[in-house]
């Protein structure tokens, strides 16, 4: 019986030995051909620029070809709902902000589910922002402000680069933390919103550090407060909105790296080990500083810390998004 027992033993080692091979194998080959990273929005942004960084690491780490391609549109779904359909083999992967976590309360007839369609490979980067008020605003603090937009409700106009952007965004939490609903005023890109706000067209806006850190230092702008938990390097005057009266207030432009439902392990653990590699090279975090951006903890560039990132901020946007009755078709 013992002869027996190890024979089976020896068979049955003999099979997972086999059968392990093709994930072995993979692991060890991957990858085989280019890698295309889609980025849902035009070229030349903070997400465009990032992942233009990140595939030259990619490409590095890879020891393979690393293509960024873009596809912009409809807040960012039109890229999201292309990768949730590519083929899941590892060779499609997308780079997206915190746009994928306000997609589904802002768009009612959205094609792909975020934590169903998607695999999440890890977090990448943070971009901060800063609210900004016209310079003929007489206010000089967040101290100031509120009271005048009390005061002022009617008259008062905030500025975003259109429906579902990191601004539109930013000036929706900040409605919600003072409870004062404001008028809108939507434009088609940062660019327009801020020229107006340069102009004195509107009133308020709130945007990434990648849009306005050089607007604020020629002193075109007033920057009331920054949106990070403590105060930024590139504007270290500038308190956060969190010490000046708004506890919790916290606002990142966050990025995650996705790949579609049913990608192989092999290939994803691989796509992991590239993005910790690059999160922890200096010259990328330098290019990465030029914008604003930030890399992330280890721990958030992962599969589980970037699902329960996005898990968390799904259910935090929802109800806002609601509350303000703004929706997309």
């Amino acid at each position: 019986m013992k002869f027996l027992g190890a024979t089976r033993w020896v068979g049955l080692s003999i099979c997972s030995a086999i059968f392990g091979l093709p994930a072995a194998a993979m692991a060890q080959q991957y990858p085989t051909r280019p890698v295309t990273v889609v980025v849902p929005f035009a070229a030349g942004g903070p997400t465009d620029t990032m992942a233009r960084l990140m595939a030259q690491q990619f490409q590095a780490y890879l020891k393979q070809t690393v293509v960024v391609e873009n596809a912009p549109g409809a807040g960012g779904t039109i890229g999201g709902t292309k990768v949730a359909r590519a083929t899941p083999d590892g060779y499609t992967v997308l780079l997206m902000h915190i746009g994928m976590s306000t997609a589904p309360a802002l768009y009612k007839k959205l094609q792909f589910d975020p934590l169903k369609d998607l695999e999440p490979i890890g977090q990448v980067a943070d971009v901060p922002m800063t609210l900004l008020v016209r310079n003929t605003l007489p206010v000089t603090s967040l101290k100031d402000l509120i009271p005048y937009l009390k005061a002022n409700r009617d008259k008062i106009t905030v500025a975003n680069a259109g429906l579902g952007a990191a601004s539109h965004l930013c000036g929706l939490l900040f409605m919600s933390r003072i409870g004062i609903d404001l008028t809108t005023v939507a434009y088609k890109g940062t660019a327009p919103a801020m020229n107006d706000l340069l102009g004195g067209q509107v009133d308020i806006l709130c945007d990434q550090t990648s849009n306005t850190v050089s607007q604020i230092k020629a002193g075109k702008v007033k920057v009331l407060g920054v949106t990070t938990p403590k105060r930024l390097a590139q504007l270290p005057e500038v308190p956060t909105l969190a010490e000046q009266g708004l506890p919790g207030f916290e606002l990142n432009v966050w990025h995650g790296l996705y790949a579609p439902r049913g990608t192989p392990k092999a290939a994803l653990d691989r796509l992991n080990q590239a993005l910790n590699v690059t999160i922890k090279d200096p010259t990328f975090n330098a290019r990465i500083a030029e914008f604003g951006a930030v890399s992330v903890a280890p721990a958030l560039a992962t599969p589980e810390g970037l699902r329960s990132h996005l898990t968390k901020e799904i259910a935090l946007w929802g109800p806002i998004i609601s509350k303000a009755g703004v929706f997309a078709d």
